[in-house]
């Protein structure tokens, strides 16, 4: 009998600070890598990528190679996970530049993140920045219709718990870990059967 089972989802992760290898890319990266073990194909965008962005809609951004690069990863995308750190209670201009490009679906045949589930990621050095921020977060996954998974990832970093792609802190650890299956898991539903999230007709 042919394999009539859903194919391997496709995962991206968008997220970072300017600096390479900084606490909220390493939490991106370990959320990445859970959703790796549930048998998911993954790809980071990180700092390097985002940094390489133009301001969306400034001179030239259609030309871009790096939007270019991540509007079609997205348009590929069975699902994703956004990180940020949280600048003065909300995201960072860095990554929602990177969110900005999402833009360049608003007229494909599934809209934004229409339907799409969405792991996300807020890191902060103390509690009260994590819960604003995820919270922009969310309304933004909203607003691009997609999916938040039940649990968003609120990491405070101040005590230096990410260290060579590893967390020491257990419990933070444990929230990437789901955060990252629980994409993965929804991606791997919504193949099965699309028309289960889908808001494209309302």
């Amino acid at each position: 009998m042919p394999d009539t089972s859903p194919r391997q989802p496709v995962i991206i992760g968008i997220g970072g600070t300017a600096a390479a290898g900084s606490s909220t890319e390493q939490a991106l990266a370990l959320a990445l890598a859970s959703a790796e073990r549930q048998g998911a194909q993954t790809r980071l965008f990180g700092s390097a990528h985002l940094l390489a962005l133009p301001h969306y809609l400034s001179p030239g951004t259609g030309q871009s190679p790096e939007g270019q690069e991540l509007v079609a990863a997205i348009r590929a995308a069975d699902g994703v996970i956004i990180a940020s750190p949280g600048y003065h209670g909300s995201i960072s201009g860095l990554v929602k530049n990177a969110i900005d490009f999402i833009e360049e679906t608003a007229k494909d045949p599934r809209v934004y993140l229409d339907g799409v589930p969405v792991g996300l990621i807020a890191t902060a050095y103390g509690w009260q920045a994590t819960g604003s921020t995820l919270a922009t977060l969310r309304a933004i996954v909203h607003a691009l219709r997609g999916w938040p998974t039940p649990l968003g990832a609120a990491i405070n970093s101040s005590g230096g718990i990410f260290r060579d792609g590893a967390c020491s802190d257990e419990a933070a650890a444990g929230q990437l870990e789901l955060v990252g299956r629980q994409v993965s898991y929804f991606a791997r539903l919504r193949l099965g059967d699309p028309d289960l999230v889908e808001t494209e007709r309302v």
